[in-house]
């Protein structure tokens, strides 16, 4: 049941920020000055965690390993 639950939350936050409807489904409008994106970036961060709970830990992308640690890759 949990993991359902997880998915159909990782699916709204996927449909939210494709947002079929053109803005029509849309919790703060983007034209707002320094808040306006806020609820694409809390969006992506759920989809993130929902893909992070099921094993795929996407946020490795984001972050440089150090040289020394490119050595280590093989091991």
């Amino acid at each position: 049941m949990k993991k359902t639950l997880v998915a159909l939350v990782g699916v709204l936050a996927f449909l939210y920020l494709i947002n079929p409807t053109m803005g029509l489904f849309e919790i703060l409008p983007d034209n707002l000055p320094l808040v306006g994106n806020l609820d694409e970036a809390t969006a992506t961060m759920v989809l993130l965690a929902v893909f992070r709970y099921f094993g795929w830990d996407l946020t490795k992308l984001f972050f440089r390993r150090p040289p020394s640690d490119y050595r280590k890759v093989g091991r």
